[in-house]
């Protein structure tokens, strides 16, 4: 049999990687426009100059050969007959028995005016926007963010390694505020500030003004204040690369007819690294004939690291009406769990972060820890679980 993936990102690799186990004999093609394999995540330490392309790397130097996979790299695919069962591209078509579309995602361009006029606006999503970012950074002065989540702070702190001082602007009112609450937010905030950085709150660009040759000048805010500006990076937000897509993944993340497949940011379900990562492992499953179901889960694993201080929020950090909140402070530590009817609804674990695995398991899978007779903090897999008479899990120690 013959395994057609289209993109090495994490679900494109994750899902070689599945096949390769499953079915040692099949035949793996991978095809993607990156020549290279490389972290999203690490990318601003290629900005800073902390890592090269090859330590971007995730897989090991000999990840195709030793699994006799044809990688086809620096190639676009431009369509796809399902029918004849052909992925085409500029120079050829390839043939397959299952296909997994793992196109990942484009940076999101917000309607700003004249954003589309000017040189010096860039997204930072792949490899080419990183290198672009650092070419132009090295001579630029004034430099702006819009989007103070995690990938623009990536930007910026990839900036300030480069010496640079970037001016962050977003809506909202504290940094991180999809990732984070206020209180393991400003944390971060306050050391980017100490690095240089600018921050500029409940704020939009609404234009951006060239200098006649086609170069970004300025930019203009809502409010109608004018800024200095010669380079430009957009943050707010990622597209889906699902035009490939014949139709909607299934449970199974078929799309269209039992050969084709998707995973990763291409399907528009949860665009995390883990859940690309294990959206790729689940469509391989699939196409191995090892029928698999996805299930999306809102607990997943958010992981911040900045200046050496991480944290990771797993689920619903902000707390509703019903909840009730169990929080503990100490230097360098800050961990918050929301409860809701007994059962771990979200956690974060700032500082400290070792028992991150242990509360995802708890809120990924609804265990009661109500009747836990200690500490909340203190709870472990030594106090066993089991089913009670309506069926449901309960910690029963």
């Amino acid at each position: 049999m013959k395994h057609v993936i289209i993109g090495v990102g994490a679900a494109g690799i994750v899902a070689a990687n599945t096949i390769s186990k499953h079915r040692p004999n099949d035949q793996i093609v991978m095809i993607s426009a990156d020549d290279a394999v490389y972290s999203r995540c690490m990318l601003h330490k290629y900005i800073g100059g902390g890592r090269s392309v090859e330590a971007l790397s995730f897989v090991s130097p000999n990840f195709f050969e030793a699994r006799n996979i044809v990688w086809r790299k620096g190639i676009s695919v431009t369509g796809i007959d399902t029918a004849a069962k052909t992925v085409s591209f500029d120079g050829g078509t390839e043939t397959y028995d299952k296909l997994l579309i793992a196109t990942g995602a484009k940076s999101a361009l917000p309607p700003i005016e004249g954003v589309k006029d000017c040189s010096g606006v860039y997204g930072l999503r792949d490899l080419a926007d990183a290198t672009a970012i650092r070419d132009k950074a090295a001579g630029a002065e004034k430099i702006v963010i819009v989007g103070a989540g995690l990938v623009g702070l990536d930007a910026a702190y990839g900036l300030i390694e480069m010496g640079k001082k970037p001016m962050v602007i977003d809506m909202a009112k504290s940094v991180l505020s999809a990732n984070l609450d206020e209180r393991a937010a400003e944390v971060y905030q306050t050391k980017f500030e100490e690095a240089g950085c600018v921050f500029r709150f409940e704020s939009k660009v609404s234009k951006v003004r060239s200098d006649g040759a086609g170069n970004l000048s300025c930019m203009i805010l809502g409010s109608g204040e004018e800024i200095p500006c010669d380079l430009l990076i957009i943050a707010v937000g990622i597209n889906p690369e699902s035009k490939l897509l014949p139709g909607k993944p299934d449970k199974y993340l078929k799309v269209g007819d039992d050969s084709v497949f998707a995973a990763g940011d291409a399907t528009g379900l949860s665009s995390s690294w883990p859940s690309a990562m294990e959206q790729g492992e689940v469509a391989a499953l699939n196409m191995c004939g090892i029928e698999t179901v996805y299930e999306e889960c809102l607990a997943q694993r958010n992981t911040v690291n900045f200046f050496g201080i991480a944290s990771v929020s797993v689920g619903r950090f902000l707390a509703t009406d019903g909840d009730t909140l169990d929080v503990r402070v100490d230097k360098g530590r800050y961990q918050k769990i929301v409860i809701n009817d007994g059962v771990p609804a979200g956690v974060i674990l700032q500082g400290d972060i070792s028992r991150c695995g242990f509360w995802q398991y708890l809120i990924r899978n609804n265990v009661n820890i109500e009747k836990i007779p200690r500490s909340v903090w203190k709870v472990s897999f030594a106090d066993a679980y089991g089913l009670n008479q309506d069926g449901e899990y309960e910690w029963v120690k």
